[in-house]
């Protein structure tokens, strides 16, 4: 996305790349009227060439794609607040509800439910909406299933569900919460693909849909990731938005306990960092299995998991154990990695067998039997939860279309109370429709009355007038609609009772027209009313939380390493050692022949050492892995996965809380920690953005109020800005730029200082000069972030090469 105009379409989404607003075109308007949204959205197309069919390739391509990526926002990947479908699903529900499926039916093919889908509103592959409608079905994918399957629907394990041809469908109970308003004016409808039929643009969810099934895609520079939750939670805080608008935050999200998912599994993260991930709209979670503990005979026991977390299923813990119990040699390398052969000792020196024992009756049954009854439960578990996904991470990307049709990562208040506000127009425009309905019966029945009044005359009206029509409308005062109306009534209810009863429904009618009236004319009685309509779907629809939330440590096996001092040792060739303690004196270690040490960190075993590679990837080591004694170490590319072409430019050690400065010669940059940098794979995480460019020195700091950022150019141009105005990346990028460099210049390096006071280091000339900056010296290149600086008082054709607090 980096190469298509900004746009209006993505606000909200965070981009680290700086954005041209000279470029930005809107391509969505606001919904006109306030509230509800249930006008159909548009975008406006991109204007056409100035001279017709002439356009430059790229900028036709730009305006294609960029159309492209509108498309698939809007109208594929991501769901919408008001009722929590994306638009296959939408037409899946709404074409199953003019097929009559209805929860109470009988089933049908799903192929049939296919073609009506494919031939009147989505015009796309079959299997793309049998796939829709498929996960619709599955129990173990939505929380409240919306289509009832029958037949082989797949599983959990990743079995494909049976053909089309074999398995019956219909609709749940609960699509009545998206479906049962339809007929009654609540949505606007829009005409289909070929304008043949109509489709409602959006369903009018009675409850909040897209938090209680969440949602899951991928679209063109944004995704989603929305975890379900349970009914009762969300509906008592829909129900409070509704009643009290103006509510606060933290009374709205005081009945949401967390995420409730369709395999149950806890939730062990502390309630504040649920809470978070709900002020920002994302976030991660920690969730593990449940699991209990079966006695045996003879004092034995064995370790059954009855839940899973999310997205994880029986057969990836299997295959996660198989390889771990049996690893095979890595593409590349010539025999198992030391972190291999660890983990297969680790886990048989606790783990005897296992086997799945999951069935009709048991949805998960994972057995671990231990390799001896004397150890305890804790330690097995222990193990497992750390080297398999029995403990994974729940992601939250609540990104979805709001009320203004633009997509837009939003906190959970934000889409309760869009939410809440596309209800209450729901029921409005419901009311609305309805008052029309019942007007116009009373104005048919009141032509009815008096032709009761007046039975006599009326008959004898028609039968001698040419134009009884005409007749009974100047005889009467009637309208065109109610003498039709009586001209089309049959002899039979001309009867006595026939009168009773239309006084009746008169009176009825008048009383239901009185109330109706009174809701649209208050808006507390028409809160009190959607308010109460919530409470009774929440009575008929909800159950209880199939999560635990109960938070726990996450489990990392770090207690098998003693924590104690060690400094590291890194040579210019990039090999590793330790020595114990700190304050050595390393002037007399040795190194192979034509090698020689390039930096020695001081930090503890408990910490990492990062290594950054030339293309922007950072690889983490385990301090307390790298060998100690008098040897030579080993070499760094040994114990990581170096990608093909890459080289290890800068090698860093600390500990997780430390923070740092990375910073391209192009003149970008930003902070993290080294904690930030830490990962699991050997092959390391993308996290500095770069394209060609050589990567600076990082510069370790400690912030304060007054920490100065120092960075110089190689021309020899210096700035000096607050520390406060750089941001920090935990999860890398490009960063922002550091400061303002000419075409044939480039930054050389970077410095994070608390006490103002530098040290330049240049190069050129005869020998080497080194300048030391004060106080006074720095106030006169101290700028705003991304200046260009001030020249340095260098000889001669020097240029700069590191900057030394």
């Amino acid at each position: 996305m980096s190469n298509l105009p900004q746009n209006d379409l993505f606000e909200g989404i965070e981009s680290e790349e700086p954005v041209d607003t000279q470029n930005e075109q809107a391509m969505d308007e606001p919904a006109a009227s306030g509230g509800g949204r249930g006008n159909v959205r548009q975008f406006s197309p991109l204007p056409p060439p100035p001279d017709g069919d002439s356009v430059p390739l790229a900028q036709y391509a730009e305006r294609a794609y960029l159309e492209y990526a509108v498309s698939v926002v809007k109208g594929r990947a991501l769901p919408d607040v008001c009722d929590g479908q994306k638009p296959v699903q939408r037409r899946i529900l709404y074409a199953m509800r003019e097929m009559g499926l209805a929860h109470n039916s009988k089933h049908v093919k799903s192929a049939r439910v296919v073609g009506e889908v494919l031939g009147k509103f989505h015009p796309h592959g079959d299997s793309s909406a049998y796939e829709a409608m498929v996960r619709l079905a599955q129990g173990f994918s939505m929380r409240y299933p919306l289509v009832d399957g029958q037949g082989n629907f797949g599983s959990r394990d990743g079995d494909n569900p049976a053909a089309m041809r074999y398995t019956e469908a219909r609709l749940t109970p609960m699509a009545d919460l998206l479906l049962s308003e339809l007929s009654m004016g609540t949505v606007d409808m829009k005409p289909n693909y070929d304008g043949h039929f109509e489709e409602p643009a959006m369903l009018p969810a009675r409850l909040p849909m897209v938090l209680l099934n969440g949602a899951s895609g991928i679209a063109v520079g944004m995704a989603t990731e929305i975890p379900s939750h349970n009914l009762r939670e969300i509906g008592a805080a829909a129900a409070l938005c509704v009643r009290n608008p103006d509510c606060s935050n933290d009374e709205l999200l005081s009945s949401i306990a967390g995420p409730d998912l369709p395999s149950g599994g806890q939730i062990i993260s502390s309630p504040h960092e649920i809470r978070e991930c709900y002020r920002t709209g994302r976030g991660s979670l920690k969730m593990r299995a449940r699991w209990k503990i079966e006695e045996m005979a003879r004092g034995q026991w064995r370790v059954a998991v009855y839940e899973l977390p999310h997205g994880t299923s029986a057969k990836k813990v299997m295959e996660e154990i198989e390889e771990l119990t049996n690893p095979k040699v890595k593409a590349n390398k010539k025999a198992l990695s030391q972190e291999q052969v660890q983990s297969k000792q680790l886990l048989l020196s606790v783990l005897d067998k296992v086997s799945d024992e999951s069935d009709k009756d048991h949805a998960v049954r994972l057995v671990f039997e231990p390799k001896s009854s004397r150890q305890s439960a804790d330690e097995l578990m222990t193990i497992l939860l750390a080297h398999t996904s029995l403990e994974s991470s729940l992601q939250l990307n609540m990104v979805m279309i709001g009320l203004d049709g633009r997509p837009k990562q939003k906190p959970m208040a934000e889409i309760l109370r869009e939410w809440a506000r596309f209800r209450l127009d729901t029921v409005r425009r419901r009311c609305e429709h309805r008052l029309a309905q019942v007007n116009d019966r009373i104005h048919i029945l009141d032509g009815r009355m008096i032709v009761y009044l007046n039975l006599d005359e009326v008959i004898a009206l028609i039968r001698e007038s040419d134009e009884p029509k005409a007749a009974l409308i100047a005889r009467f005062e009637l309208s065109d609609r109610q003498a039709e109306d009586i001209l089309e009534i049959r002899l039979r209810q001309l009867a006595k009772m026939e009168g009773i009863k239309i006084e009746r429904e008169l009176q009825q009618l008048k009383d239901e027209g009185a109330e109706l009236n009174k809701l649209l004319g208050s808006d507390s009685a028409m809160r009190r009313r959607v308010a109460k309509e919530i409470d009774d779907d929440i009575k008929t629809f909800g159950d209880d939380r199939r999560t635990l939330i109960e938070q726990a440590e996450r489990v990392v096996l770090t207690a098998q390493v003693v924590d104690e001092p060690v400094t590291v040792v890194v040579s210019k060739k990039h090999w590793g050692r330790t020595r114990q303690g700190h304050g050595l004196d390393l002037s007399g270690i040795s190194f192979k022949e034509g090698d020689g040490l390039l930096a020695a960190f001081e930090c503890r075993t408990t910490d990492h050492c990062i290594v950054i590679c030339s293309n922007g990837r950072v690889c983490s080591i385990p301090v307390h892995q790298l060998p100690g004694g008098r040897g030579d170490g080993v070499p760094l590319s040994t114990l990581i996965d170096v990608a093909t072409g890459a080289k290890i430019v800068h090698v860093i050690c600390g500990n997780a809380e430390q923070h740092v400065m990375l910073a391209t010669a192009a003149g970008y940059g930003f902070t993290c920690t080294i904690g930030n940098m830490v990962g699991r794979n050997k092959a390391g995480k993308q996290f500095i953005s770069v394209e060609g460019e050589q990567i600076l020195s990082p510069a370790f700091f400690t912030p304060s109020e007054k920490s100065l950022v120092v960075a110089a150019c190689r021309s020899g141009r210096l700035l000096a800005f607050l520390l406060a105005e750089m941001k920090q990346l935990s999860g890398g990028g490009k960063g922002v730029v550091v400061m303002g460099i000419a075409e044939d210049d480039e930054l050389a390096a970077v410095a994070v200082i608390n006490d103002p006071r530098v040290t330049v280091i240049a190069h050129g000339g005869a020998r080497e000069q080194v300048m030391q900056l004060s106080d006074k010296d720095l106030q006169g290149h101290f700028g705003k972030r991304a200046r260009m600086g001030k020249m340095l008082p260098m000889k001669g054709k020097a240029f700069v090469v590191a900057l030394k607090p």
